[in-house]
């Protein structure tokens, strides 16, 4: 974001057509017509930047993932409940909450880009209502009058259902920023002034895997990932025949929250699916040096040459790796994430 801002008052008086001009000048940069053009509209859009997929640093990694998912009826397949707002925040103007409300969306859109069958169960009402009006023979799929039959086992079944909620935005984690100024001496001097500011920020996500038979937690994640933003100011101040002009210039940037949840939501569909596909981490987490981009995980396996490939929608039985060695005086050691291999996750049958 960028903005500009020029204010000019007077000490001694300015003459009075001048001001009218300055009047005139700002009038005519926010005239609208009030009869609509042969397009059908009052004013043309300003911008023309195009769609583009919506993507993170992870998108590519479930893409590759989506060659290891296997194709047929007796693949597992996940749906998606209500992944919810648990941060309670809102924005101070009453004009709606901080944090997209949309992350049950984000998931599913994850789960799709990694080839994973899905079945709708965040909102059926299309579903239940036609199977309402067909169960009163009110529907038919032809012409020729005959109505919808419902037959036992239409629907297909969930084996895993994903769930959780956004639990953390914490505000203000640091921030720092720097103002300098410079003023002339005397009552007419020149003044100029300079100030940049940043802050850090984060969210938090928890989500878990449940396998849709037993109910049992088969596996969770909880990750959280910090946003910067940053602000520069710049202004000149200085007198004219006793006329003060003031210019002052500036530019504003955030890293997009709604874009963070988005991000989180992806690592954490990669870390859930890795091991419930029997997948080999090193095959689709190729990152600069093996290393994630936002968390510093490493992907490697105990054994790197070892290549698990899925058989028949089966996971790969492998020993869990080992865990990290702890770290002496390191207070998080015994918090770090582990490394999967394939067949490290226990569940219910498929």
């Amino acid at each position: 974001m960028f903005s500009t801002v020029v204010s000019i008052a007077t000490k001694s008086g300015m003459p009075k057509r001048t001001l009218g001009a300055f009047a005139m000048a700002f009038a005519l940069t926010g005239c609208v017509s009030a009869n609509a053009g042969s397009d059908g509209r009052y004013a043309t859009p300003i911008g023309n930047a195009p769609v583009i997929n919506n993507e993170t640093p992870y998108s590519n990694a479930l893409r590759c993932l989506a060659k290891y998912v296997p194709a047929g009826g007796a693949t597992t397949r996940i749906a998606v409940g209500n992944i919810r707002d648990y941060t309670g925040k809102s924005e101070a103007d009453g004009t709606g909450m901080k944090v997209t409300q949309g992350a049950s969306l984000m998931a599913m859109s994850a789960l799709g880009r990694a080839g994973v069958p899905l079945v709708e169960r965040y909102d059926t009402a299309i579903s239940e209502l036609e199977m309402k009006y067909a169960n009163n023979k009110l529907i038919g799929d032809s012409v020729e009058g005959e109505y919808r039959k419902i037959y036992a086992g239409e629907i297909r079944g969930s084996d895993y259902y994903l769930v959780g909620g956004i639990t953390e935005l914490n505000f203000n984690i640091q921030s720092g920023g720097l103002n300098a100024g410079f003023a002339e001496g005397g009552d007419m001097g020149a003044a100029a002034n300079a100030s940049a500011s940043s802050y850090v920020m984060n969210i938090g996500l928890d989500l878990r895997l449940v396998n849709s038979r037993t109910l049992e937690v088969v596996d969770y994640v909880s990750y959280q990932k910090q946003i910067v933003g940053r602000e520069i100011k710049a202004g000149v101040f200085d007198f004219f025949g006793g006329n003060l002009f003031s210019l002052g210039v500036g530019s504003s940037a955030q890293e997009p929250i709604q874009l963070a949840v988005r991000a989180v939501i992806e690592r954490a569909v990669l870390k859930l699916l890795v091991p419930l596909y029997g997948v080999d981490p090193s095959d689709c987490a190729r990152f600069p040096d093996n290393k994630d981009p936002m968390g510093q995980i490493d992907y490697r396996q105990a054994n790197p040459g070892a290549k698990a490939k899925p058989v028949s929608g089966q996971r790969v039985a492998q020993a869990p790796a080992p865990a990290p060695a702890a770290k002496e005086n390191d207070p998080y050691a015994y918090y770090a994430e582990p490394v999967f291999t394939s067949g490290s996750l226990r569940g219910g049958t498929y």
